[in-house]
């Protein structure tokens, strides 16, 4: 069954002949407004100037998204593996469907529902993560279901829930970051991850505003800074006691707000006193007069922001570092204020709407918790099910994987929409989990890494096919609409869900249309804290995406309008007040030796996109693979020069790249991006013990000249 969008969704363009669509880029959490236009064909992308978040600014990614339509390598027939060669055949939809059905059942009646596990995406639209999260609890009823945004921002929503209760990326519009006096931006490349909003940060400046970057490279983001500090990798949570240090010593907390608006405060004043800047320059490589200088930059400033990224979150200390990090703002009376505050700048697409609506072991529909008996209740009504079938917390993403094919752990997994191969910490473990499965099931559009090893390849519809919703980082809710009509053979993941769920027996209605399915959702999220439940695809059209929380009202009173601004009146806990709340550094979990000298950090570069499986497709984009960035006292050390092969190994792997030598990076700390496979087989699989984010920003990692690509 193919999807369909509203007539409404179709509107002639300038250009003779053709047809436009406005929607939004495929790719990171921006969600770029963009016009597709139609011409015979060909499919071209143009600028759609109304939209506010970028206002027609598109990145090189974007403007080339279109690359994947007609390409050689897109799926169009399921795959089943033949257990006698062990090659792919191509197969029929219902022959495919049957035995995933098939196998399921028999596995679920031999070893128990747990025994399937799910593993979503933070690239999937809210429809589908919330009918991945419904399949799983209520036709499965496994509670074996997370997803790829666990390795996203899962750290900032877990400070964000424990000082505010509520975790939005951004409790403002990104363009207020045009208004503010000071941004601080802690582990973000943005000039290289999200282009477009790099311009946001020229506008600041233009206006007389400071930008500080915190990166232990000077990326080109650093470029546009007025204060650049450089830390050790898996040391800013150090930094963020410093600074607090210094606005304790130098009276600059605002003493009215932490009284009316915040508690915790004193025991947090008290915990810093032993961070002074000449502890935290030891601690951290940042000279203690930047310390200082950042601190008094914010003081003097009420109109600063803070904005973290995954270079501060993705850390066995992640949560805490971003608390460090709100204690600062909370401190200084930023949060609530226009032009100021905390946020976290979220990834992936919908990393945000992702983890809103089911995808994530913990939560359901609304970002209400799993473990609470009213909100399974109220869920369960909408879908029409018992409470008590409804399974309870399951395993974290990568707790996930590292049990598949275990005594206890599932012997199958459904896969939508990503590529653990390459992106999951530890990669050759996971990867071993992955072939130890009786099952895997992979949905995707090509043939990626993690399909390859796949039982059966289910071919699903990409972004300009299909109509769905997306949630940005800032909580707008936007609407990505139906250009072309998908290839012959290609099914969208809802029709995939449904398939399955009418295959085995279930009496849950499993929608396939995505606007009923938003509409359901809406019912299901009421009263929750991401409440949704108000917005529909017309006002989404004419209001450039509506911001939650969004709550349903009468038919005859006004309608609710969004909420744009979080915390200007209370913060979403019991008593209205933000915690404070302590935190002990620990350091990273593994630490440079004689053995393994460096410290090995990950990223994402302009051309790329995550596991690279759609970017690395495109031919418009630049592909040199990846490579190792490092000192030019390192190279020296080794007798390298720029463009030399050389061996990059942890304790967990190694890998081989060619050398690149810049004077921008930390002499202590090597670089490699992480769109290739390669670079996560030697990430630490160390876990964040709230957030459950593996240690991806660091580890221990040495390098010799040579070796064989």
């Amino acid at each position: 069954m193919s999807v369909t969008s509203s007539p409404a969704a179709t509107r002639p363009s300038a250009t003779a002949g053709s047809r436009s669509t406005t929607t939004h880029c495929p790719y990171c959490s921006l969600q770029c407004g963009m016009r597709l236009e139609r011409v015979g064909r060909t499919l071209n992308v143009a600028e759609w100037p109304e939209f506010p978040v970028n206002e027609g600014a598109m990145c090189r990614k974007g403007r080339t998204a279109t690359g994947l339509r007609g390409h050689r390598e897109r799926l169009t027939t399921p795959l089943i593996r033949d257990a006698e060669t062990g090659e792919f055949r191509a197969a029929e939809w219902d022959e495919a469907l049957d035995l995933v059905a098939a196998r399921i059942a028999a596995l679920q009646a031999e070893s128990g529902a747990d025994s399937i596990g799910i593993f979503g995406g933070g690239g999937l639209t809210n429809e589908k993560a919330y009918a991945l999260g419904k399949f799983a609890r209520a036709v499965l009823r496994t509670s074996q279901i997370d997803y790829n945004g666990r390795w996203c921002m899962s750290s900032a929503a877990a400070a964000a829930n424990k000082a505010f209760g509520v975790d939005r990326g951004l409790p403002f519009p990104l363009v207020d970051i045009e208004t503010a006096e000071v941004v601080v931006l802690v582990g973000s490349n943005m000039a290289e991850t999200m282009p477009p909003a790099a311009r946001h940060l020229d506008r600041l400046r233009a206006g007389g505003g400071k930008l500080v970057v915190v990166d232990p490279r000077r990326t080109p983001t650093a470029e546009r800074a007025d204060l650049v500090l450089q830390p050790v990798p898996g040391t800013d949570m150090a930094l963020a006691l410093g600074v607090l240090h210094h606005l304790v010593a130098t009276g600059a907390v605002d003493e009215a707000y932490v009284a009316e608006r915040a508690s915790g405060f004193e025991d947090v004043r008290r915990s810093v006193a032993a961070w002074w800047p000449e502890r935290v320059e030891r601690v951290t490589g940042v000279p203690a007069t930047d310390v200082r200088a950042l601190a008094d930059l914010l003081a003097a400033h009420p109109r600063s922001m803070v904005l973290t990224a995954r270079g501060a979150e993705q850390h066995a200390q992640g949560t805490d570092t971003v608390l460090a990090w709100i204690n600062v703002a909370l401190a200084l009376g930023l949060p609530g204020r226009r032009g100021a505050g905390w946020g976290c700048l979220t990834g992936q697409g919908n990393g945000q709407g992702g983890r809103e609506h089911g995808q994530k072991a913990d939560q359901l529909p609304g970002y209400r918790s799993i473990d609470d008996p009213a909100a399974r209740a109220h869920v369960a009504g909408v879908w029409g099910v018992d409470p008590d079938t409804i399974p309870g917390k399951g395993r974290s993403a990568y707790e996930l994987l590292d049990a598949l094919g275990t005594p206890g752990g599932p012997r199958a997994l459904l896969v939508f929409g990503s590529n653990i191969v390459v992106s999951a910490p530890r990669a050759t473990h996971v990867t071993d989990r992955l072939a130890s499965l009786d099952l895997l099931v992979v949905a995707d559009m090509v043939l990626s890494e993690t399909a390859a090893m796949a039982d059966v390849v289910l071919p699903v519809t990409q972004w300009a096919e299909e109509t769905g919703t997306m949630t940005n980082l800032e909580g707008r809710v936007i609407l990505r609409q139906r250009a072309v009509t998908p290839p012959a053979g290609v099914r969208s993941d809802l029709d995939v869900i449904a398939g399955l769920g009418e295959r085995l027996g279930s009496t849950v209605e499993l929608p396939t249309d995505p606007e009923t399915v938003f509409a359901e959702l809406g019912r299901a999220s009421a009263g929750g804290l991401a409440d949704y439940s108000g917005i529909t695809y017309d006002r989404i059209r004419d209001e450039h995406g509506v911001f939650w929380p969004c709550s349903a009202t009468p038919d005859d009173a006004v309608p609710h309008p969004g909420t744009p601004y979080l915390f200007e009146e209370s913060f979403a806990t019991q008593d209205g007040r933000a915690r404070c709340l302590t935190v002990e550094y620990r350091g990273p979990a593994e630490v440079p030796d004689a053995d393994y000298p460096l410290h090995l950090t990950t990223g994402r570069v302009l051309a790329q996109y995550q596991s690279g499986a759609q970017t690395r497709r495109i031919k418009d984009l630049p592909d040199a693979g990846p490579f190792v960035e490092m000192h030019p006292l390192v190279a020296a050390r080794l007798g390298v020069d720029d463009g030399s092969l050389v061996t990059l190994s942890t304790r967990r792997g190694e890998m081989r790249a060619p050398a690149k030598v810049v004077p921008t990076i930390r002499e202590d700390t090597v670089f490699v991006p992480f769109h290739w496979a390669g670079v996560n087989r030697l990430t630490n699989d160390a876990l964040d013990p709230s957030s459950r984010m593996p240690e991806f920003k660091v580890c221990a990692a040495a390098l010799r000249v040579g070796g064989h690509r």
